[in-house]
């Protein structure tokens, strides 16, 4: 065949491509390098910032492969990637290509421009190494598009990810749905335990679809196959949960009336740890048995004291010391009717004489 005249016609808007990058590494590169490369070339020259996931939903492809394709162009000293104290990955720098052609090896390239990716945890951990690594049975897979539209065109999924939507406040982006595909297809979650997920991780304030991934795969792990399994495992888990078990010298999985009454300090009551661990230190002081109904009813006490911080309670104690006292009846003058021993009750003793029972 001729050769081919390439014509500017509709030229508006472009993005430079190195002659060097055409010439000497595209030829070798993979449908999903190439896609990276040119993508970060491009969002470079707009200076605009980008993250991994935002590639990976651009090109559908998995944060891993992003991940990979960034290593590749590293190590073919195209750029270099930046990582905090955690090794999390913040920046990536482009390197000058034109400068590169006769560099010694293991000698830095000069960055002409940094790219600023947006910080995220576990893609530290996903950076593939050079070494052999045992195949991980709760890896994400590499999902199609046809595979996602089959997903999502069935009539529970559409309704799942419709509820899912609703819990997150906003409409789910593809990688999203990738993860909810990826909960239900490889860790084999039902719709019912899918639902109590999501709303488990919103109700704790975590909206992001990579904290929701890992609690699945905990739960997964665990064998954790319905609501009420995963009430009772998160619960066990729940560090505040523990702390207050320990603080009141429980060593078993709490109870769903513990649990209530829990929620009610920690929820309801809106009490922090040092004031719950006042409560608790006072029961495990005073009574061996039914410490969780002791110690509600010092925090109750506090409650309506309006008690808000540590500091409060000495105040509420005074009121409390005052409060009884005013309380006692006065002693009668003495004569001929009142000579015998008057009763006196230990309040606090009849307290733990009650909650003894």
């Amino acid at each position: 065949m001729g050769r081919l005249k390439i014509y500017k016609d509709n030229y508006t808007e472009a993005t430079a491509v190195s002659n060097i990058f055409i010439d000497e590494y595209m030829k070798d590169a993979n449908d999903a390098q190439l896609k990276v490369y040119l993508y970060l070339i491009r969002m470079m020259n707009a200076n605009l910032p980008t993250s991994v996931s935002d590639i990976a939903d651009k090109f559908n492809h998995t944060e891993k492969d992003v991940l990979r394709a960034l290593k590749y162009w590293e190590k073919n000293r195209l750029l270099t990637l930046e990582y905090d104290e955690s090794k999390n990955l913040i920046g990536i720098h482009l390197l000058d290509l034109s400068k590169a052609a006769g560099k010694p090896a293991g000698k830095p390239f000069a960055p002409v421009v940094t790219l600023m990716a947006a910080p995220s945890g576990p893609e530290a951990a996903d950076i593939p190494t050079d070494g052999p690594a045992l195949a991980d049975p709760y890896a994400k897979p590499s999902y199609s598009l046809d595979q996602l539209k089959e997903f999502k065109a069935r009539e529970d999924t559409s309704q799942l990810l419709f509820i899912i939507e609703q819990y997150i406040g906003k409409t789910l982006s593809p990688s999203e749905i990738k993860t909810v595909f990826f909960i239900q297809d490889k860790l084999g979650f039902s719709m019912d335990l899918t639902d109590y997920l999501v709303q488990y991780c919103v109700e704790r304030g975590k909206r992001d679809f990579r904290y929701i991934e890992k609690v699945a795969v905990s739960w997964a792990q665990a064998n954790v196959t319905t609501p009420k399994a995963a009430e009772e495992y998160s619960y066990k888990y729940d560090k505040t949960v523990y702390n207050i078990m320990n603080a009141l010298g429980k060593t078993s999985s709490p109870t769903r009336k513990e649990v209530e009454y829990i929620n009610r300090w920690t929820k309801d009551f809106g009490y922090e740890m040092d004031i719950i661990d006042a409560a608790c230190e006072r029961t495990v002081l005073s009574t061996d048995k039914h410490r969780f109904e002791y110690a509600d009813r010092i925090l109750s006490g506090w409650y309506q004291a309006n008690v808000h911080h540590k500091a409060d309670i000495a105040k509420a104690d005074e009121l409390f010391r005052r409060s009884k006292a005013a309380s006692q009846p006065r002693q009668a003058p003495s004569n001929k009717f009142n000579q015998f021993k008057q009763n006196s009750y230990d309040f606090d003793a009849l307290e733990k004489e009650l909650l003894s029972n």
